[in-house]
């Protein structure tokens, strides 16, 4: 396996995770807020903010690799390994 095959199959996993801890985080912010905790939801709501920017990054270089080079920015969890037409 070449090291393009292997980023083309690790990308989205990196993806997934980042997005499972980035929904992780907005339910700990709405719990913190409860706790009348609101600057420490403001950091967790950056974090996750950034999670979701670095997941775009990595979409757009999965597409690059995939052989296009636009994605939808709202379908950052669905991916396949195999170029389009």
């Amino acid at each position: 396996m070449t090291d393009v095959e292997k980023l083309r199959a690790l990308l989205p996993h990196w993806i997934e995770h980042n997005t499972e801890h980035a929904n992780e985080f907005h339910v700990w912010i709405e719990r913190i807020q409860a706790a009348d905790q609101t600057h420490v939801a403001d950091h967790l709501e950056a974090a996750a903010e950034k999670l979701e920017q670095v997941n775009r990054e990595l979409q757009t270089a999965l597409g690059h690799l995939d052989g296009f080079d636009h994605v939808v920015a709202n379908d950052l969890t669905h991916h396949h390994a195999h170029p389009h037409p």
